[in-house]
């Protein structure tokens, strides 16, 4: 069944886009807003869950390790079975494994069983990324690539915003049980939205021919391709770690180093995920318009400058007026991922691609906190915070030495 078959579109410039793309981008981006979800709902949750189980901080700290555990081992699955079975079906799967073990997290009677559901639902969890760049990619016209997974970026973001409504409205009247039911909800909504979506015809080309086979190899078939998958794994790495180290950290760093208020942080976070959303979304622009590299290596030398500069103040009402700068050029860097990944590999290994790097990335990034605390032991917060400027100049050779630019690249 043909992609063509979707009659249903609008004009934009000289390029029809159809309402399946429209569902592509729809559903994609629903499901990668439950990864933000998830990660968030969790970490807002985690004192009352220390209090219900009477738990230590190292046992808490448990709980997310074994979740981001889960996700890298699922997205890898995941994305391997999505190059063969299929993307749709595949993200089906995964977002009912999330439902039904993140709804099961609720009733855990004690911590052992709570770490079992977190890592089963953080298999389903981990593929929502890769399967849902790769559908969107392989479905939008190369003109707007960029700027379509920028969009499927920008559900992380969405995510954060529901659980911290959720923790907010819910946790006081049903607390952190009643949070991760609800949780269950947009999951919910996001399976249904898979309802009679085809597979991209990239995808049926290769089934067709009998061409579906895992494929992983192909991400090392040549020096040249082995150069490209270490500098895209280099890139991944700094942005995951830049992004959970400052997001994990700054809220602490504000209340022990300024004194600050909950309800201030709380507007910390909205600024800088404000930046972040318009951030993601000028970058996947500029990426369509300009290049990939061009827009990598502004955004990655002016990450480096604008970190650098925020954590040597000292003033709250200079964090908060910077914090949507910080949020821009940081995670803004989030709209190009899906489309970079995707012009890097074949149509047979594409999936696997997308979220074996995004992935080891991911892995990588779960040593942030880590580091992070650990240099704080014999400085500040802020001084610690600091030193992520230096990694995004590490990006920024990565793209000039290994990553080859890929605008208007065909997918085959």
């Amino acid at each position: 069944m043909e992609i063509q078959r979707y009659s249903e579109h609008i004009e934009v410039g000289s390029e029809k886009i159809t309402g399946y793309q429209w569902k592509t981008l729809w559903t994609s981006t629903i499901g990668y807003a439950m990864d933000g979800l998830d990660m968030m709902i969790l970490a807002f949750t985690m004192p009352l869950i220390i209090a219900y189980f009477g738990i230590n901080a190292a046992q808490a700290g448990s709980v997310s390790t074994i979740t981001l555990l889960g996700s890298v081992l699922g997205g890898i699955i995941f994305g391997v079975l999505a190059d063969k079975y299929g993307r749709v079906r595949i993200f089906t799967w995964t977002i009912l494994i999330f439902s039904i073990f993140t709804g099961l997290c609720a009733i855990a009677p004690n911590l052992e069983t709570l770490i079992v559901f977190r890592f089963l639902a953080g298999l389903g969890l981990g593929g929502e990324f890769g399967i849902g760049m790769t559908l969107v990619s392989e479905a939008w016209p190369r003109k707007y690539r960029s700027r379509a997974t920028a969009v499927v970026a920008t559900g992380f973001q969405f995510g954060i915003i529901l659980a911290t409504l959720a923790v907010l409205f819910i946790s006081p009247k049903f607390g952190w049980q009643g949070v991760f039911i609800a949780g269950v909800l947009p999951a919910i909504l996001a399976f249904w939205s898979r309802k009679n979506l085809e597979e991209p015809q990239l995808w049926i080309n290769l089934k067709n021919q009998n061409k579906n086979k895992v494929a992983v190899g192909q991400l090392f078939s040549s020096r040249k391709t082995t150069k490209v998958t270490i500098g895209l794994i280099i890139a991944t790495s700094v942005q995951n770690f830049g992004f959970y180290g400052i997001m994990t950290w700054m809220p602490t760093m504000l209340a022990t180093e300024l004194n600050v208020t909950f309800n201030k942080t709380t507007w910390w976070t909205i600024i800088t995920i404000t930046g972040m959303v318009i951030g993601i979304m000028v970058f996947g622009y500029l990426a369509d318009r300009i290049g990939r590299r061009p827009a990598y290596l502004i955004f990655l030398f002016a990450s480096a400058i604008i970190v650098w500069i925020y954590f040597q103040q000292s003033s709250m009402s200079m964090l908060l007026a910077l914090g949507g700068i910080l949020g821009f050029f940081v995670n803004g860097m989030m709209g190009g991922y899906g489309a970079l990944l995707a012009e890097h590999y074949p149509t047979a290994a594409r999936s696997s691609a997308e979220n074996i790097i995004f992935n080891i990335g991911r892995a990588v990034a779960g040593f942030a906190p880590f580091i992070i605390g650990y240099i704080s032991l014999n400085h500040s917060l802020s001084f610690a915070l600091s030193l992520i400027s230096g990694i995004y100049l590490l990006s920024a050779l990565a793209f000039i030495f290994l990553i080859p630019e890929t605008k208007g690249m065909e997918l085959t």
